[in-house]
């Protein structure tokens, strides 16, 4: 990816940044344009809750920056043949349903026969220039807030291996069909310094891009970290998808463990787990987190203090996230 050009458009405005959760054009001097696409295989077997899971997820990048989704186009991959159209139908319901939750609009789409069912959207949306909210400009001293729990690979690993029910796994499946909105305008209401949202890179790969691109390290409280009911133990059962081995080896390098890794493997593991729509990590001011609380709290979301920006990164530092109790 390094080797291909990036536009040198002024308005192209997050241009520069490495891991931008979505795309942003100014279009006038107040807005501009947010852009992002996501799609992928079922994580479950119900097929209108996969299509609710799969919009929720695709419109995390554009509540991350602080935008509004405006209108989306479908992305379809679907064995008509062998799956049959009623399948898909419910899929796209489901994904009408989570996008008129959001207040966007379906505009069409496009769709390939193909043996593995895919579904995801393009989403367009749009945010006021002085509400940009970047994952770039955490700061020292900022708390890291995290607002939906841990282990939602883990449980979709469990439910396709038949080791959890689908009412076992009813509180993974409610936070992952939940829209990041109200998150996303609690912290616009406050003001925090930065934030991302937590999806395939698991809760390690997204604190260590936030910590990149802000040139600062991130302290995480292991014994801080939230998990969804019953994802610890599945997890310490050996239930774990691969993605999370891959997260926790490649975002190693840059990492401090001051833990006992073989007694504290599950909470790494699930520090690692790759999340379909996760929830949002911001990096706010601590004189503002008690109103943070309160307006996340008037939304009927939990916010979980799970850690905190140290110091600047210096030169050519390699460190970027301590891990510890």
């Amino acid at each position: 990816m390094c080797s291909l050009p990036v536009s040198e458009d002024p308005c192209f405005i997050n241009r520069e940044e490495k891991n931008a959760d979505a795309g942003i054009y100014r279009v006038s001097e107040d807005i501009a344009l947010v852009q992002s696409v996501d799609f992928f295989t079922p994580v479950v077997d119900d097929p209108y809750i996969f299509g609710e899971i799969a919009a929720a997820n695709a419109f995390s990048d554009i509540y991350a920056v602080g935008g509004t989704p405006l209108t989306v186009l479908n992305l379809v991959c679907f064995p008509c043949k062998s799956l049959g159209h009623d399948i898909l139908k419910e899929i796209l319901a489901g994904g009408h349903a989570k996008t008129t939750e959001a207040g966007a609009v379906v505009v069409g789409g496009h769709s390939v026969e193909d043996e593995e069912p895919k579904y995801g959207l393009s989403v367009t949306g749009k945010v006021h220039t002085a509400e940009i909210v970047s994952h770039a400009t955490a700061r020292p001293k900022d708390l890291l807030v995290l607002t939906k729990p841990l282990g939602a690979g883990v449980i979709t690993t469990a439910l396709k291996g038949q080791a959890v029910s689908v009412n076992e796994a009813r509180q993974a499946l409610k936070g992952m069909t939940a829209l990041n909105r109200d998150a996303s305008l609690a912290m616009k209401e406050v003001g925090v310094h930065a934030c991302t949202d937590i999806t395939g890179f698991g809760l390690l790969g997204h604190a260590v891009e936030m910590a990149a691109d802000s040139r600062v390290c991130l302290r995480l409280n292991l014994h801080a970290l939230p998990y969804y009911e019953g994802a610890w133990e599945l997890a310490d059962m050996g239930i774990i998808p691969a993605g999370a081995y891959h997260n926790k080896e490649y975002y190693g390098r840059v990492m401090k463990i001051n833990v006992d890794v073989k007694e504290k493997e599950t909470e790494l593991s699930l520090a690692s787990d790759p999340q379909t729509s996760g929830g949002l990590l911001m990096s706010v001011p601590p004189q503002k987190l008690a109103d943070l609380t309160a307006a996340l709290d008037r939304y009927g979301i939990n916010g979980y203090v799970i850690g905190e920006v140290t110091v600047p990164l210096e030169g050519q530092q390699d460190l970027q996230v301590i891990v510890e109790e």
